[in-house]
């Protein structure tokens, strides 16, 4: 028996069905973004990253990179091990403080990242509720979808913001423990959950609610607290979830809520306990991000100004632009090829880097190129955007319907 030909033959599966992921190998350059170096096949080349997950160049921002530098040279690179072994980093104290502050919660608990906070948050919390319930939106992230899977609890899925049917689902469940598990953006569509609409019903029917706010936070709010923030609902909520990751530019995810919930889950929780806790130095970067983002509303205007420029762009050059409400900006292709085929096109011939959006992040047949303005997309980057996007659209003859597109 040949194992390897277990792998290769997965591997060819992907292959045919157009979905094998191939990584560009880019260098991030710090004080140019979003100019990048492309170390292509051909040798290298600066592109302009259109698909960042650093919607406000946080990452790139002096104060979190002087924070990181300073903290790793008077305490070291590592973490020395888990938190049980290892104790808290005091920087990692001072972070999960500020979480909890920014979400108006009495505590906070950090993770490696925003998968594993979602995915063992989720498991840990509803295994603790006896007999529980949980209802989750169709359209929930993978890492939300793993907690569900891991707590072995029985799951109702709901249709997508179907509010209807979520009541439905809860009157159902009757008087048995029931925790409501959303998103308040949604990456890939952009669109946004009815959160008050959703705290009513966990009212009415008394269910617990945990709110994931990973593409929000920093983004939205009068603090970067998130869609919850900017609705006046953090304190309907009974846990939000968040990620260090993408606005405030670092790494890691986090979970806050009452100090009985942190309590539990940091007591139980395998993927907290046993998992080497973040470096002091990406904690106190962290820490720099969230607490200028607090007070600086800078960043998330000029971000949201030249996301709408940059739709307004697109949708004048006749492109298939999937319409929301949120940063999120999709170029419909409704094709796996066609759509790694833009990606490629994009890159080698316009320098311009968007990943393609395949099946299963997305249906198959909605497959498409996400945008993510930044503050520092400029005006000549976005007329560079719409017209090579218009090259390759012609070039490779795509639809221009997005209804059509994604049918």
């Amino acid at each position: 028996m040949d194992y390897q030909d277990f792998f290769a033959s997965a591997l060819d599966r992907l292959k045919e069905e157009r979905r094998y992921r191939v990584f560009a190998d880019i260098e991030r350059q710090a004080g140019r973004f979003p100019t990048a170096i492309w170390h292509s096949p051909k040798g290298s080349r600066d592109i302009t990253v259109w698909c960042s997950n650093d919607y406000l160049g946080m990452g790139q921002n002096k104060g979190v990179m002087r924070a990181m530098v300073e903290t790793a040279w008077r305490v070291g690179t590592g973490a020395g091990g888990t938190r049980n072994i290892s104790g808290n980093s005091h920087p990692l104290v001072e972070l999960e403080a500020e979480l909890a502050d920014l979400h108006g919660k009495e505590a906070g608990l950090v993770f490696t990242s925003g998968y594993v906070s979602n995915q063992t948050g989720i498991a840990t919390i509803a295994k603790l509720i006896p007999n529980c319930l949980i209802l989750s939106d169709a359209l929930n992230h993978n890492s939300m979808i793993e907690g569900v899977r891991q707590s072995c609890c029985e799951k109702a899925i709901f249709r997508h913001n179907d509010l209807a049917h979520l009541e439905e689902l809860l009157q159902a469940a009757d008087e048995r423990p029931k925790l409501i598990v959303f998103e308040s953006i949604y990456s890939m569509d952009g669109d946004i959950s009815p959160i008050h609409a959703i705290c009513d019903l966990a009212e009415r029917y008394n269910a617990m609610t945990y709110l994931d706010e990973v593409h929000a936070v920093g983004m939205y709010g009068p603090r970067g607290g998130g869609i919850a923030e900017r609705e006046g609902a953090m304190h309907r909520i009974d846990v939000i979830e968040g990620t260090l990751g993408k606005a405030f530019g670092v790494m890691g995810g986090y979970i806050t809520a009452s100090r009985s919930v942190i309590d539990a889950v940091r007591s139980f929780a395998p993927g907290f306990i046993f998992t080497t806790a973040l470096p002091p130095a990406v904690a106190a970067a962290a820490t720099a991000s969230v607490r200028h983002l607090k007070t600086s509303s800078d960043e998330r205007a000029k971000q949201h100004y030249q996301v709408n420029r940059t739709k307004a762009a697109l949708v004048n050059a006749g492109l298939p632009v999937l319409e929301t409400s949120t940063h999120i900006v999709p170029i419909m292709v409704g094709d796996a090829e066609a759509c790694k085929a833009a990606s490629d096109r994009l890159l080698e011939q316009h320098g311009i880097y968007i990943q393609p959006i395949n099946y299963p992040t997305v249906p198959r047949g909605t497959e498409r190129l996400r945008i993510t303005p930044t503050p520092f997309h400029s005006e000549a980057h976005i007329a560079a955007l719409a017209s090579a996007l218009v090259e390759v659209w012609t070039t490779l003859k795509l639809p221009l319907d997005p209804k059509a597109a994604a049918a």
